[in-house]
């Protein structure tokens, strides 16, 4: 039987967040900032909410090798529970490694660097789309012989493995540095300081950078983020816009193998004519800046609010879409993408927000009429909703929103 371990540590997950957030604020160290958090949560919900549509298809995908292709029958004894942990572990190496090489992959795995802060949101701020082609790394473990949900079972222990290094509460671990990924070294990994770009690949075990040549210390600060920062909390453009840099790149070349290259060229590389390949600027400590757009006050509650619904819609929906209709799966999970656009265009100030908002407002109460949801849902979603639409109308008329940018 299948066992989704990701869904079910998400609460886990918030407890942690919310000691490493209590412990932020007791120690005033300035971890976390709400804008930066709604964007990492946003992008933890819909990758698990885009992950429903394929997560069966990508297991069958190993599934179907296993059962026609593998040349061993292996046992599920302890020690061929060890190996796979090590072999999962060093595929996931290379898998991540090359990530950061291609650019077709970087494109996608790009999204997870994006903040620029390191906290425990930071772990849950996953692509949308990198599954789609992180499984064809494992093929060969399949080919071998290894059993589907002993892997699927590895696979999500070494995700969660990775949770907790999304900290800098904890700085060092003793003689554990030298053979698990740790906090430190993985905050070496989300750095875009020079020296720090493309190193520590690691998932559990530190030892295959070490090995291959990929590990660096932590030594100087870490500047945290990517080097032509995304200054976006938009959902949906974060998993888009380093496509669109390629796309953009590929039409100004002339040359078919510039266009191809393009896209399998690692991060940095740029035809001739465009100036070549392009190192990772040294950053100026005396200027840098975090991306951290004003707005009101007054909006914290309502994006707060609006982001707990998606959050609640989002959790019932995992939890339940085996049971779910097609287009009633479909709606609602449109609905929490549009709501959690919204909450960042709230804390973007942008200016077709007002328009955007009232239109998904009155769309939330028009799929409680076409939706067949039981009435006690109806009920409380359709109250939800119109105290919504009245809380912002009284914001947008207190010039809370504003059309700034």
């Amino acid at each position: 039987m299948k066992v989704d371990y990701i869904a079910l540590s998400v609460p886990v997950f918030f407890i942690l967040i919310g000691i490493e957030l209590a412990y932020n604020f007791y120690k005033k160290l300035g971890y976390y900032r709400l804008n930066d958090s709604i964007a990492n949560l946003s992008q933890g919900i819909g990758q698990q909410l885009t992950g429903i549509f394929m997560k069966t298809a990508l297991f069958f995908g190993y599934k179907y090798i296993f059962e026609h292709w593998r040349l061993f029958e292996m046992p599920k004894s302890i020690w061929v529970w060890i190996i796979l942990f090590i072999s999962v572990d060093f595929f996931y190496y290379w898998f991540h490694r090359m990530s950061h090489q291609v650019n077709a992959l970087w494109a996608a795995h790009i999204v997870h660097h994006q903040s620029e802060e390191y906290n425990l949101t930071v772990a849950l701020r996953q692509s949308w789309f990198q599954g789609w082609f992180s499984w064809v790394f494992y093929l060969p473990l399949a080919l071998i012989g290894f059993d589907p949900i002993m892997f699927l079972t590895l696979s999500s222990f070494n995700t969660l493995y990775q949770f907790w290094i999304h900290t800098r509460a904890i700085k060092s671990m003793g003689l554990l540095e030298y053979i698990l990924n740790t906090p430190s070294h993985h905050r070496v990994h989300h750095g875009s300081n020079p020296k720090y770009i493309d190193k520590n690949h690691a998932g559990t075990l530190i030892i295959w950078d070490r090995f291959f040549g990929t590990f660096q210390k932590e030594e100087e600060e870490v500047y945290y983020g990517i080097t032509k920062p995304l200054a976006s909390w938009n959902p949906v453009w974060a998993n888009l816009h380093y496509w669109d840099d390629l796309v953009k790149t590929a039409r100004q070349s002339p040359k078919f193998s510039d266009k191809l290259k393009v896209f399998l060229k690692p991060p940095g590389w740029f035809p001739e004519h465009l100036g070549g390949f392009q190192q990772a600027p040294e950053i100026n400590s005396a200027v840098y800046e975090k991306y951290n757009p004003s707005y009101q006050n007054k909006l914290t509650g309502y994006v707060l609010v609006q982001f707990a619904i998606a959050l609640g819609a989002g959790s019932l929906i995992l939890f339940s879409y085996t049971k779910m209709e097609t287009m009633t799966l479909l709606s609602g999970s449109s609905f929490i993408m549009l709501t959690l656009i919204s909450c960042g265009a709230l804390l973007e100030q942008k200016k077709w927000l007002v328009k955007f908002e009232y239109g998904r407002l009155i769309l939330g109460l028009l799929l409680i009429l076409i939706l067949k949801f039981p009435i006690g849902y109806q009920v409380i979603f359709a109250g939800i909703q119109l105290i919504s639409v009245i809380w912002f109308f009284s914001l947008q008329k207190a010039n809370s929103v504003t059309n700034e940018n």
